[in-house]
């Protein structure tokens, strides 16, 4: 653990962070297939459940207008096309309605943040606000069976008890960041539920579901309805 501790910053950087490592390729790879699907995405309205306004301002695509919504922190924007609602993504609509936002979007676009909002009820929740605020939609997820969980690159840490993925979180030195203590940890691990092509199929039982894929194994999934 102390080599692997050493080396952390080095191989995170390698597979997720750096400009060159796979994490960066792959995000490029999925900018240029949104606006392949979406070609006409410079034209749209776009809300994003669960994004950031760095995210958007970062990336080498740029909608008509962007509204994002997200629980703790979106961001700030003084630019007219970007706007930071904080809210719950899966009740996106009274959010945006209390931030007098508006609700009519042409695209909902939302990037792994299923996995995140709290069990089932919660992803049914966000597929119903998704179905509701726009036609077209985008929804993409790390994959459940992909053998190394993507938030702390661990081999198979998806399926270990939730007290050893605690334990791992508590210490492994790839994770994006290290917990305060054992109960941060595994709120984290709690927070973090990964799922597989049949959950999304049923959340978006008539969209389109598109596979990423790294070394001919899928790492993540995609809803998407191109209206």
């Amino acid at each position: 653990m102390s080599v692997i501790a050493g080396l952390a910053p080095r191989l995170r950087s390698r597979f997720v962070d750096a400009p060159t490592s796979i994490g960066a390729r792959k995000r490029a790879e999925r900018w240029a297939l949104v606006h392949q699907l979406f070609p006409d995405l410079a034209t749209l309205r776009v809300v994003d459940l669960g994004g950031t306004v760095e995210a958007w301002r970062r990336a080498p695509v740029r909608p008509a207008d962007v509204t994002v919504v997200n629980l703790f922190e979106p961001g700030e924007s003084d630019e007219p096309w970007l706007h930071p609602v904080t809210g719950d993504a899966c009740d996106a609509r009274a959010a945006l309605r209390n931030a007098r936002a508006g609700t009519d979007f042409d695209l909902v676009f939302s990037n792994s943040l299923l996995e995140h909002v709290g069990g089932h009820a919660q992803r049914a929740a966000l597929a119903a606000e998704v179905h509701a605020l726009a036609p077209r939609h985008w929804v993409q997820t790390p994959y459940r069976y992909f053998p190394v969980e993507p938030h702390w690159l661990f081999p198979m840490l998806q399926f270990l008890p939730i007290a050893a993925r605690a334990r791992v979180s508590a210490v492994w030195p790839l994770a994006h960041s290290r917990p305060a203590d054992a109960a941060a940890a595994m709120s984290e691990v709690q927070w973090t539920e990964l799922v597989g092509v049949a959950e999304l199929r049923a959340y978006f039982p008539r969209s389109d579901i598109l596979r990423e894929k790294v070394a001919g194994l899928t790492k993540s999934i995609t809803a998407v309805a191109r209206g």
